[in-house]
């Protein structure tokens, strides 16, 4: 492991949105290869990275509920498609010879494996990177919320939130021109204040786990780097927002 780096395990989120193409829907091979190159610098600095994957690219439960649908199934349609996005990225990680593993909550052994935490820390001590599909397992649960179990399962150092914008804002920075960055923040203060980092299950889960989030720009190609090496990028949330 490279000496300059501050995490030896991260369990980095993404949104399914970063695998979809100028239309804001479905699987595109040109950007899950951009992904999968973000991931693959990470990976060749040595730190073990685990990952986490959203599935709005492909289905948004709210649509359906909108129409009537039923919660549940609504969010089982949900996990699925989570694990979709883990065998694309998993095929562009492996195509930039980065040894890969998908793991899913909801059993399909015809194409990942079953979720097995020791199993996983394991894949993660032989150098391979771990995806994991279908959320929690259960409806009612964001990946959100997946992602911040699963590094607190195995261990994680930091949760890393990648994104579109630079980190948190006090609004949208889109809508509003004065809206104010924030680099550091306590859990509680991100719950309280309705800024819409992670759901509030999720960052109970990281504050009860005393287990930092950092929200960076996936696309800034210096910025995951730069986070590694423990240099100030992006919004901190952590215990103290000293």
């Amino acid at each position: 492991m490279n000496k300059d780096l501050v995490y030896k395990r991260i369990l980095l989120k993404i949104s399914g949105e970063a695998l979809s193409g100028p239309q804001g829907f479905g699987i595109d091979p040109l950007q899950a290869e951009k992904v999968a190159e973000r991931i693959q610098q990470v990976y060749n600095s040595g730190v073990e990275v685990a990952i986490v994957i959203g599935a709005g690219n492909l289905w948004r439960g709210r649509q359906g509920l909108e129409r009537g649908m039923d919660r549940a199934t609504a969010d089982y349609m949900g996990m699925l498609a989570t694990v979709m996005n883990a065998l694309a990225l998993m095929d562009a990680l492996e195509r930039q010879e980065v040894d890969t593993r998908v793991q899913s909550a909801i059993e399909m052994r015809a194409v990942a494996e079953p979720y097995i935490r020791r199993r996983a820390i394991r894949h993660l001590e032989k150098k391979r990177v771990v995806i994991f599909g279908a959320g929690t397992g259960n409806p009612f649960f964001s990946t959100d919320t997946a992602a911040a179990l699963r590094a607190v399962e195995i261990g994680a150092e930091i949760l890393i939130k990648a994104t579109k914008v630079d980190g948190v804002y006090d609004s949208d920075p889109l809508e509003n021109q004065e809206a104010e960055f924030l680099e550091n923040l306590t859990h509680i203060e991100a719950i309280s204040r309705g800024l819409e980092v992670m759901d509030n299950t999720a960052l109970s889960l990281c504050m009860d786990n005393e287990l930092p989030i950092l929200v960076l720009n996936m696309w800034d190609p210096e910025a995951l780097q730069q986070s590694l090496r423990g240099e100030k990028v992006g919004t901190l949330i952590s215990l103290s927002s000293d």
